[in-house]
This record gives C-alpha cells, structure tokens and sequence, in this order.
C-alpha cells in the first residue's frame, strides 16, 4: 500500500531495499539478494567492480527499472538523479537547463527562475547563467547537472559516477562542493563511484559489491565527522580505511 504525504514526510528510511534481485530477459542475473538502506542525513556510496550492478541499483531506486525479485522501496516523491555524463541541452544556456525539470513540472516561469537561481548559486555558478554548455569546463556542467536537479529539492539524491570523466584536481574541488550541499542540504545520497579514495571522503557508509551477479560482501561506516576537512585525505587514518576497503573490493572480485 502507498504512503500517504504525511508518513513520507515523517519516515527517517528513504530507500529500502530488501533481498533485491534482477534477472534480464536472456537469464542474466545482474543483481542477487541485495539489502540495502540509506536513511536521511546518510551518505552511501557503493564501490564494485565493473559490470557488477552498481548503476543498476540507481535505476530501481529511480523508478527506471524495475526488480525481478525482493522488495525495493523509496519512501519521497523528491529524487534527485546526477548521470555519469552532465546531458544537458547543448542548445540551453545554464539557467534554461538548470530551470528543464522544474519547467516540465509545469512550475511557472517565476517560480522556475527562482529555484533555479538559487540552484545556480549553491553550486558557484553565479556569473555563468547565459553560458551555453560548450562554453563550460568539463566540472562547471557537472554542475549545472547537480543544480537542475537540485531544483527539484531532493529528500533522495541518487548519483552515478558524476565525477569520473573529471581531472584528480576538479574531482576533489566538486567532492568538496558536493559535501557542503550535504551538509546544508540534509539529503540522502547514493553514490556510486569507482574510486575508493572519493568513496571514503564522501560517506557516512561504504558498501562494496560483489562481481556479477552483485551483492553486498561488506560495509564500512566511515569515522570522520561532517563537516568532513579536504586534509583528512592526507591522513593516517584515512589512508587505513581506504586500504580496508580496496582489500574487500578485491577479495569480493572474485567472490
């Protein structure tokens, strides 16, 4: 039975999913018995290996696709979804993408300026409204992508590989960016990265995938306090954590 708006607003479990399997229509089983929560305030990231289901996941929590067995459920109407390549409309300046999804809602053109300003100048692009995407860098339509979702006011973020296509530099310039608006935001986020190192910085919880057909082998809650200091990368402590998690994502390789 569906929630009623006041009982989604009220519950803590945004995302649940529960022995979720996926099977394709040739008898390929992408996803086996896969548990799985993130709750408001929680940053989960999932690492795994290539193949082994991790954009897959974000497609069922999405509404995309949809699980062969288990019950997957998310419990907010507002999902915000950030795709490994920015697509926006080469046609569109910055504000005219960022206003797409509030503008297919049928906002009108008051309210869409609004919430897209606002969305512009929590991820710094102040200055860049009538650029068009040619006119940007690889990170600054990175994100225009994270400010037209960010439009949508999302309770739910769901993130796949935003990051990866972007130089060591922008990446960590965008992950520090990223943990501000979680911060201030209080969404829950599934991450989904091949990166160990971005994992840890970014979450409150690392999950790692097995190879195909994926589950979970093992989850790491990660120590360091929100807000999270860019120099925690330099230490002992987090170079330990990532070790940990690089040796399941290994021994889970082969599991």
């Amino acid at each position: 039975m569906a929630m009623t708006d006041s009982e989604l607003a009220t519950t803590s479990t945004l995302l649940d999913f529960q022995n979720v399997q996926l099977t394709y229509p040739n008898g390929t089983i992408a996803l086996s018995g896969v548990d799985l929560t993130v709750k408001r305030g929680e940053f989960v990231t999932v690492v795994g290996p290539s193949g082994c289901g991790k954009s897959t996941l974000l497609r069922i929590a999405s509404g995309l696709e949809s699980s062969s067995e288990g019950i997957s459920t998310v419990n907010t109407k507002r999902v915000g979804y950030v795709f490994q390549d920015a697509t926006l409309l080469p046609w569109r300046n910055v504000r005219a993408n960022v206003e797409l999804l509030a503008e297919l809602q049928w906002e009108t053109q008051a309210v869409r300026r609004e919430k897209a300003q606002k969305a512009i100048d929590l991820v710094g692009l102040t200055g860049f409204e009538k650029h068009l995407p040619r006119q940007l860098s690889g990170g600054m339509r990175m994100r225009t992508s994270l400010a037209r979702s960010l439009t949508l006011d999302p309770e739910l973020f769901l993130f796949d590989e935003p990051f990866g296509a972007l130089d060591e530099i922008t990446r960590e310039y965008l992950n520090d960016e990223l943990l501000k608006l979680f911060v201030e935001q209080q969404f829950a986020g599934l991450f989904i990265t091949h990166s160990v190192s971005e994992a840890v910085y970014l979450s409150t919880k690392v999950m790692v995938m097995s190879g195909r057909p994926g589950r979970i082998v093992d989850t790491f809650d990660v120590p360091f306090p929100m807000p999270r200091d860019p120099d925690i990368r330099y230490t002992g402590e987090f170079a330990a954590l990532v070790g940990e998690v690089s040796h399941a994502l290994r021994e889970g390789h082969g599991a």
